[in-house]
């Protein structure tokens, strides 16, 4: 069952930026919002560019990715919802989530190939997080998921323009900082992981940008 697309209030009074306009007129449902993503160069850099300045300067990390998917899937009718991944020994991630026939999907930027994204199946937020777990690990091969959020409807940083903003809207992935976080695995089960198959490894890093890997403590050095 398709989902008609309805765009918010405020877009009749300009609240989207014309080359939003342009970028998400062109979206029919969240896996175009993921094939856009999945073509955007990978941004190595700490800085936090709103969606616009995504579309203008052709690339984003994975917050920069998730907050521009919220906002394409606020176009859409959805509500602009984003999910924060922690994780030791690695980079944390985000996810904008989506509901449809009552069951939550996910779209996200990644440096790893197996962390975009994720079908409507899931019934609920822990379900949907935990189909990340085995495929969330760094470039030494260590499983890294430990918690998560809750999900951020990000209307409420409206007022700050977090969608058309010019300069660094690191605001919004700040305000995650502060959230209860919802652990997923115990100091025990950590002891107890497996490390990745070299193959799944090598086959999630085959497009990464090698520049924005985080960089593992105690990883072995290659000779």
């Amino acid at each position: 069952m398709k989902r008609k697309a309805k765009a918010p209030k405020e877009d009749k009074d300009g609240f989207f930026s014309p080359e939003l306009i342009k970028a998400f007129s062109k979206f029919k449902a969240p896996w175009d919002v993921q094939l856009y993503l999945n073509k955007l160069k990978y941004n190595p850099g700490d800085d936090c560019k709103s969606p616009a300045q995504v579309v203008k300067r052709n690339s984003a990390h994975c917050a920069e990715g998730a907050f521009f998917a919220a906002a394409a899937l606020r176009y859409l009718g959805f509500k602009p919802l984003v999910l924060y991944i922690l994780s030791q020994n690695d980079d944390d991630h985000f996810l904008a989530l989506f509901r449809m026939n009552n069951r939550w999907g996910a779209v996200s930027k990644s440096n790893f190939s197996v962390l975009r994204y994720r079908e409507p199946v899931y019934k609920s937020i822990r379900e949907l997080v935990m189909s990340y777990f085995e495929d969330y690990f760094n470039s030494a091969g260590q499983k890294t998921m430990r918690a998560y959020t809750m999900p951020v409807n990000l209307e409420r940083f409206d007022s700050q323009h977090w969608m058309t903003a010019g300069k660094d809207i690191s605001f919004v992935g700040d305000y995650f900082d502060n959230l209860k976080q919802h652990r997923v695995v115990d100091k025990a089960m950590v002891r107890s992981l497996s490390p990745v198959d070299r193959e799944l490894l090598k086959g999630s890093l085959l497009y990464a940008n090698k520049r924005g890997l985080f960089k593992p403590e105690g990883a072995k050095k290659k000779k």
